[in-house]
């Protein structure tokens, strides 16, 4: 089945492919598991330099290579909180990935309100995400907070297309 994500209008599979798992296999099963979960319909894919300094965003880029880019919502994330370093990783990220834009780029774990405060400011990432959309780089913008005071202060901070706030039921 699929939905639409946020305020984007792209129809993505409830299910999604985390980035995060690609850590702990060699290239060519993350290939083959890449392949296999498109063939089976997913389409959101997503993933974050912090998954293994890296080695996440190289083996997805390596391994959706012949998949056909506009059938699949690539998601990606930044760290950074400056403006400078969110460039930096921002270009890191769409070599490794092997692309030339991201559908979803969001800001990552977004924890303290001072945090969103430094993104969202002058000098903060959000520079360089919205003249990284202005040329094409980026389509969507969007964040995952991993506490409500984060998650509250972005969205009072600006207007996301997407909202990623993950819940813990254990």
């Amino acid at each position: 089945p699929r939905r639409v994500l946020g305020k984007t209008g792209a129809k993505l599979s409830v299910v999604g492919f985390p980035g995060l798992c690609l850590i702990h296999y060699e290239q060519e099963e993350c290939t083959a598991g890449l392949h296999k979960a498109f063939e089976r319909g997913v389409n959101y894919f997503d993933v974050a330099p912090a998954y293994g300094k890296g080695v996440a965003e190289t083996r997805m880029g390596i391994g959706l290579q012949g998949l056909d880019r506009s059938r699949y919502f690539l998601a990606c994330k930044t760290k950074m909180r400056d403006q400078d370093g969110a460039r930096k990783e921002l270009e890191e990220s769409l070599k490794l990935l092997k692309t030339d834009y991201f559908d979803l780029y969001q800001l990552h774990h977004l924890v303290k309100p001072e945090d969103v405060k430094r993104a969202l400011g002058p000098g903060g990432a959000m520079e360089t995400i919205l003249k990284a959309k202005e040329e094409g780089k980026i389509k969507h913008i969007g964040f995952s907070a991993h506490t409500t005071k984060g998650a509250l202060e972005a969205m009072r901070g600006f207007r996301f297309d997407t909202v990623m706030f993950p819940i813990n039921f254990v």
